[in-house]
């Protein structure tokens, strides 16, 4: 929806990047989406609403209306210039794992995706490239969710745990809220209170300042997959594994009503956010119904999947305006208002429309917008940007990708890969499947290095783990939880500097001295089990050692380097080394052979093993046959 930069790695992202007599890699395109001109351009002509908003000529399908781009807050009547037809940038880890939820923060800076590694990521909002990573969970993330005071971030995991989360990732609380995985979670209006779903079919409302749970929801029969607060109401909607939606009464917990509408398991139900009269729900029948709760039944049949729809989100300015996530990687569009019928199917009428409205059968929409080929597994999660503008998707493949809307006089993103396949792309020439390839392959890397910077330019060091009761003396790095997807706190093994492996049970046991007498005292400061006491001078010098002191028995690197003893301690001699037996000539030894021809001992070198031999031997193993 908004211009899109080319920002490259190098003096104004031009020329080959020769300099200094060496060659220096270009990046691939990275898009930055700006989103202030558009916000500008809307401020400085904007109008009241009675006085017909902005007075602005109609942007045309040309290069030169892109000036006259507004965002969608501009356009709250023209739902389909904000649908996201244009694929922006596809991000993924160094590690992948599913992406199993994608949130945008409040103030839409970042984009933030838990994975099945327990992983939260952290995306530029803008140039889509990594921030950060850390470990957030021991398990998969299942669920995620802001405040409406933007002030905290709850997630959920597959172990049933729920943490608190301020806006800088710091987690300040963790509960034990269910045994089995939770699938969902939303928080009340007033934020007071949240609830989860979880597979026990059960439903908890917990308050949130002491992270208490204050009632159950029983009623569903199966898995509890899915749960919303009404954004402004005491009500709460569930789709459970039994086909079912519930609406409850959070107060009482009773079960208000129930919407037979779908035949499969339901995957998403959401209140439609701006005036909350609408319910979407969408499930495993290839359908997504769109419920009005002032007529408690479906006003809208959405049609056109070919597979399982897995989730769904509304767009956060247009009301009519609803997206949809199959389980075939595709994405649909849908605009409540406009039926997109294909040819050859005959239109319904709506509900509003008849004279019988409680029995009309609800009416058919088939999308507006389809992106077939948006990604190649499950679509797990969906989240819209603040601002309306772009849509951010979490697969199974484990790619985020990122959506807007085209550029007027753009039509070469209809033709794309995520449209019409890659085959017929590369039919087309508008997709070239090897150097698409290439510039995957450098996406990743760049994902890497930055990636990589980010870890090292974080704001905090990070911090070392000290062993208890021994102050200055680090643990191992790989003694504790480190943020990487390998997940999991390993066991605490430290080291001391120069000793090696480090455990309590090879620490003995302290040497007491009480009622000891002078001559056992005498030999264990001879064999250096125990240190001299400390000498309390009387201004004549340091005294000299106990008669028979072996120098030679304290550990090793006791002294510094060069150090000097004082006068009367004998000098500490090195253990004198074990010459080899006259008869071995080198016999023996690796690599080395003794040569006795010439009757002198001198050893040689024994000659490198063949390399001729090495690649036989690998070619055995099928490798190295075929020539680059």
């Amino acid at each position: 929806m908004d211009r899109d930069r080319d920002y490259r790695d190098g003096y104004g992202g031009g020329g080959s990047g020769a300099y200094d007599g060496g060659h220096r890699r270009m990046v691939g395109r990275r898009p930055v989406t700006d989103y202030g001109s558009t916000m500008v351009q809307w401020m400085r002509h904007r109008r009241p609403r009675h006085r017909g908003g902005v007075a602005l000529e109609a942007e045309r399908p040309s290069p030169s209306y892109i000036v006259n781009m507004l965002p969608p807050a501009a356009r709250l009547d023209k739902a389909v210039d904000t649908v996201p037809a244009k694929h922006l940038h596809s991000s993924l880890n160094k590690i992948k794992h599913p992406i199993n939820v994608v949130r945008w923060t409040p103030e839409g800076r970042r984009c933030l995706t838990g994975s099945s590694s327990g992983e939260f990521t952290l995306w530029n909002g803008m140039a889509f490239n990594f921030e950060t990573i850390m470990q957030a969970h021991d398990s998969a993330v299942r669920a995620a969710e802001y405040s409406h005071s933007e002030d905290w971030l709850v997630s959920a995991d597959h172990d049933g745990v729920v943490k608190y989360w301020q806006p800088n990732f710091n987690n300040v609380k963790a509960i034990q809220a269910h045994g089995d995985p939770i699938r969902d979670i939303a928080f009340s209006p007033n934020d007071a209170k949240f609830i989860t779903a979880c597979d026990d079919a059960t439903l908890k409302i917990f308050d949130f300042a002491g992270g208490t749970e204050e009632s159950t929801l029983s009623g569903h029969s199966w898995d509890a997959k899915s749960v919303d607060w009404h954004p402004t109401k005491g009500l709460i909607v569930s789709g459970s594994k039994d086909h079912l939606v519930k609406l409850w009464d959070p107060r009482t917990g009773r079960c208000l009503t129930t919407l037979h509408g779908h035949k499969n398991a339901i995957s998403k139900t959401v209140f439609e956010p701006q005036r909350g009269l609408l319910l979407a729900t969408c499930a495993r029948d290839q359908t997504a119904r769109v419920f009005d709760l002032r007529m408690m039944r479906d006003v809208c049949l959405l049609r056109g999947s070919e597979k399982d729809i897995s989730t769904l989100t509304w767009h956060p300015i247009h009301v009519s305006l609803l997206s949809t996530g199959g389980s075939d990687g595709s994405i649909l569009h849908y605009l409540l208002d406009e039926p997109n019928l294909p040819p050859g199917i005959i239109p319904s009428i709506p509900p509003y429309d008849s004279p019988d409205p409680s029995n009309t059968p609800a009416q058919t929409l088939y999308p507006a917008h389809r992106i077939q080929y948006a990604h190649d597994f499950a679509v797990w999660s969906l989240d819209w940007h603040p601002l309306g503008h772009i849509l951010a998707s979490g697969s199974n493949d484990r790619v985020t990708r990122f959506w807007t809307r085209p550029r007027p006089g753009d039509t070469q993103c209809l033709n794309d890969r995520y449209h019409i396949g890659e085959a017929a792309a590369e039919a087309q020439g508008t997709w070239d499947r090897r150097g698409g390839r290439r510039i995957m392959r450098e996406e990743e890397e760049q994902e890497m290095e930055d990636e990589a910077e980010g870890l090292v330019d974080q704001k905090m060091p990070a911090k070392q783990p000290v062993l208890p009761g021994l102050p200055g003396i680090m643990a191992t790095p790989g003694a504790v939880k480190d943020g990487t997807s390998t997940g999991g706190a390993q066991a605490l093994q430290p080291q001391l500097p120069g000793v090696g492996g480090f455990s309590n049970s090879s620490i003995p046991p302290p040497v007491s001295v009480a009622g000891m007498s002078q001559i056992e005292f005498a030999a264990l400061i001879a064999e250096g089990k125990i240190f001299p006491p400390p000498f309390v001078g009387t201004g004549q010098g340091i005294p000299p050692p106990p008669p028979n002191f072996d120098l030679t028995k304290l550990p090793p690197g006791i002294f510094p380097p060069n150090f000097q003893l004082p006068t009367g301690f004998p000098p500490i001699q090195p253990p004198p080394l074990q010459p080899l037996p006259a008869n071995i000539n080198g016999a023996g030894l690796p690599g080395v052979v003794s040569d006795t021809s010439s009757g002198s001992g001198m050893r040689r070198r024994a000659p490198l093993p063949s390399q001729q031999e090495s690649l036989m031997m690998e070619q055995q193993k099928g490798k190295y046959r075929i020539s680059r």
